[in-house]
């Protein structure tokens, strides 16, 4: 059995089946999706719908992502904001309006079930963006840092490589966990195009929603698989630049 873990989809459903051929993956393994479904391509409503028709023949975990909860709170309320539009929802609303409103209603339970993190038997995390709480994820005050924060992420960046567990400068609410995933801050930005690690920190957002493609971790072995670029399969689309 092999631990999967997928990194930021942003609705490029194509993408995400070409990579999971390339892994090959099975129905022993378990798959965990760390987030952000949608927006970013045109593929929303067809993204969760093929989540939803895999979890029929796979194990899957489904982490919650901060554009997950936007798109929530808007199939919950109508109501949208100009942040979430300018950064992915507009593509997002686009899709569900042309699907309507049955397959709107038919999706909430989905975004409803979504998980703020996972930890395994192994004492590895995964979630979405962050923590801030030096005492773990069980004694966070706000469940929303676990898709919204990247001071985890920076933190686990401005570490000196050296450094280990066993020293008292080694931060505290890093030295609970034996690895910890994450996306939610695509690696474009520090120039990288495959998963990287920092600390025990890993990040799979490869940016996906922007140039890059999408990336599928084995947490055992670190072997990795990588899609086409994600805007390759959307032409004339310009996802989330």
């Amino acid at each position: 059995m092999r631990t999967l873990v997928i990194g930021d989809i942003h609705a490029g459903v194509k993408a995400l089946q070409q990579v999971l051929e390339k892994a090959d993956i099975q129905q022993s393994d378990l798959l965990i999706f760390l987030g952000d479904y949608v927006d970013g391509w045109s593929e929303a409503v067809e993204t969760v719908t093929f989540l939803l028709e895999l979890q029929q023949k796979h194990r899957c975990i489904f982490l919650r992502g901060n554009h997950d909860d936007l798109c929530y709170h808007w199939l919950e309320t109508g109501e949208d904001n100009p942040l979430w539009l300018m950064n992915g929802g507009q593509a997002t609303i686009d899709s569900y309006d042309r699907a309507g409103n049955d397959i709107k209603k038919a999706h909430l339970p989905f975004y409803e079930g979504l998980r703020n993190y996972y930890l395994d038997k192994e004492q590895r995390l995964f979630l979405h963006a962050g923590f801030t709480n030096l005492k773990g994820v069980d004694f966070e005050y706000f469940s929303k840092t676990f898709y919204w924060d990247r001071t985890l992420w920076e933190l686990a960046l401005s570490l000196d490589p050296k450094l280990t567990k066993e020293s008292l400068y080694y931060p505290k609410r890093l030295a609970h966990y034996k690895e910890i995933y994450i996306g939610h801050t695509p690696l474009s930005k520090i120039g990288k195009t495959q998963p990287h690690r920092a600390a025990n920190v890993w990040n799979i957002d490869t940016a996906a929603a922007y140039k890059g493609p999408l990336t599928i971790l084995d947490v055992d072995t670190k072997e990795f698989w990588q899609s086409d670029a994600v805007c390759s399969f959307y032409p004339g689309e310009q996802g989330r630049n």
